[in-house]
């Protein structure tokens, strides 16, 4: 079921996401919408969360877990994740 959604946000960051989304044929919309999809998809894998080593304890969450999505859609997220901090 689809449902409408208003959001209020800075009229800058709006604009950007708007032309991100022309460039990649996409509709703001179904942008918001993945992004919002992958939310729950950043928990650290429960093999990495027992691991208490120096070298592992810096590097945990440094690459994100392995979800297998590919390179454009974890840059996708990048840059949502940036005009989410504006």
């Amino acid at each position: 079921m689809v449902t409408k959604l208003t959001l209020t946000m800075d009229k800058a960051a709006i604009e950007k996401a708007k032309e991100y989304a022309r460039e990649k044929n996409k509709s703001l919309s179904k942008l918001v919408e993945g992004y919002l999809k992958r939310l729950d998809s950043r928990e650290i894998p429960l093999s990495l969360k027992n691991l208490h080593a120096p070298i592992t304890d810096s590097l945990t969450g440094l690459m994100g877990p392995d979800d297998g999505r590919d390179y454009k859609e974890l840059l996708d997220e990048a840059r949502m994740d940036w005009f989410k901090r504006m």
